[in-house]
């Protein structure tokens, strides 16, 4: 280190990541309970198992190759080829990569990525519920963990990606970059997979299944809210010198950035979150007529609607567009599940991947001219590049790596757990072994306390 100066924001930023990666880790702890409370009885422990062994997994996954795409991949294949240097940098077997003193932010930096990487795959995991084979699921959060999203990352969330430069495509707080994408990957999953026994009658009506827990459910949910304010903090930079990102940024002050290095502040993105937050759950409240599970819904989709633009908004901006993204995602799922026939356990497809969609679409005409980066030469914020970003995130990189990967699984009769299953419940064998071993020791306690008894004389 340095000097005073930048050991202190060293030792800062480590620290600053480091927090965010915790407050990040409630994200899946969320997902979680509210993926048991949606899951009926039969199915608890399968839902919980399925999504704890995400967490090594995809960490595994990462760590090998995920990282290392971020870096490397930024240019590669549109503009240029692999960027060898930082990729090399990255590699799981590169010095920064380890315990190492003289690198103190690389590894809560892997981190921060790294819980972006299990939120993409839980956000998938919760629409399929309650009928997919666990080693399907895992295949395919290991797929859009540690490739797909982390592809998209690197093209449209790197400084220096291909659609920031030549697309001015701005996500600032991934309404695109994870939500988009995972709910498009859901979508092209869920259409193979197929719907619940019983979702549907037999006229096409579509049936609600209600959640088993719905405290529960609420619980996971605010858990969400909570980790997803981490993530937003996570998606920024701190403190930076304008010499440290090229001198691109007129004036000596140090300053936070966002993902694209362009000032913002802590306080500019904590207005926009609860504005948003709170535009999405009023709007919620209203177009479901009061309905508890999409007004808690409701809160997330809004913030994910306003997330592509919220370091740039205003707060009422940020309100108001959280508010409209609800209505139209409202109405899109249901008619979706209606004409299509799917069946999106949680809502999935419509919180995460429309609110993405939709999100990225008004940031490109609200924010239209202003920079999509500090560095010039680059393409100003344009409805085009957003549209176009938004095509790439939910449909190029995610329905349909979802859907081939999908369709392969069910052709190898690998995707849906036999229907005498679904029917019994996935925790039947769990539940059985657990009875029987609940009767095998009180039969133990009664003997042991018939032997101690004395025979009255």
């Amino acid at each position: 280190m340095d000097g005073n100066l930048n050991a202190l924001t060293t030792v800062f930023t480590e620290f600053y990541y480091w927090v965010t990666v915790v407050f990040m880790f409630l994200i899946h702890v969320g997902f979680c309970m509210y993926e048991v409370g949606a899951s009926r009885r039969r199915n608890h422990m399968h839902t919980l198992m399925k999504n704890v062994m995400v967490i090594p997994l995809v960490t595994v996954t990462f760590f090998f190759f995920g990282w290392w795409i971020y870096w490397a991949f930024p240019m590669f294949p549109f503009f240029g080829g692999l960027d060898h240097e930082m990729g090399d940098a990255n590699l799981p077997w590169s010095q920064t990569m380890g315990t190492n003193l003289s690198d103190r932010i690389t590894g809560v930096f892997w981190a921060a990525f790294l819980l972006f990487s299990w939120t993409a795959a839980s956000i998938v995991s919760g629409s399929v519920i309650e009928r997919i084979r666990s080693s399907a699921l895992w295949v395919h959060a290991v797929l859009i963990g540690s490739v797909w999203w982390i592809i998209d990352a690197a093209w449209g969330w790197h400084y220096g990606g291909w659609m920031v430069k030549y697309l001015g495509y701005h996500d600032a707080y991934a309404s695109g970059v994870i939500h988009a994408i995972a709910g498009g990957y859901a979508l092209g999953v869920i259409m193979v997979l197929g719907p619940r026994i019983g979702k549907f009658a037999k006229d096409g009506t579509p049936r609600d299944i209600p959640p088993h827990n719905p405290w529960m459910l609420t619980i996971g949910i605010f858990l969400i809210y909570t980790g997803f304010w981490g993530f937003y903090a996570a998606c920024n930079v701190p403190v930076i010198s304008p010499e440290v990102i090229g001198g691109q940024i007129t004036g000596t002050t140090w300053t936070a950035t966002n993902i694209y290095l362009a000032p913002t502040s802590l306080s500019a993105i904590t207005f926009n979150f609860l504005m948003s937050l709170s535009g999405g759950l009023m709007a919620a409240y209203v177009v479901s007529k009061g309905d508890a599970f999409w007004t808690f819904s409701g809160g997330l989709a809004g913030i994910i609607t306003a997330s592509a633009g919220n370091d740039l908004y205003h707060p009422i901006q940020a309100m108001l567009i959280g508010a409209v993204g609800v209505v139209i995602v409202y109405k899109l799922h249901f008619w979706v599940e209606r004409r299509f026939k799917l069946d999106d356990a949680v809502g999935a497809v419509a919180v995460h991947g429309y609110s993405g969609v939709v999100g990225l679409i008004i940031a490109g005409f609200v924010l239209w001219g202003a920079p999509s980066s500090p560095f010039e030469g680059y393409a100003t914020i344009n409805p085009l590049g957003n549209a176009l970003g938004a095509v790439i995130m939910f449909f190029v990189l995610g329905f349909l790596p979802g859907f081939v990967v999908a369709k392969l699984q069910a052709a190898a009769g690998v995707l849906r757990i036999p229907e005498e299953v679904e029917l019994q419940g996935l925790d039947y064998a769990e539940h059985h072994a657990y009875e029987d071993a609940k009767t095998d020791i009180i039969e133990a306690d009664k003997a042991y306390l018939a032997s101690r008894t004395t025979p009255a004389e």
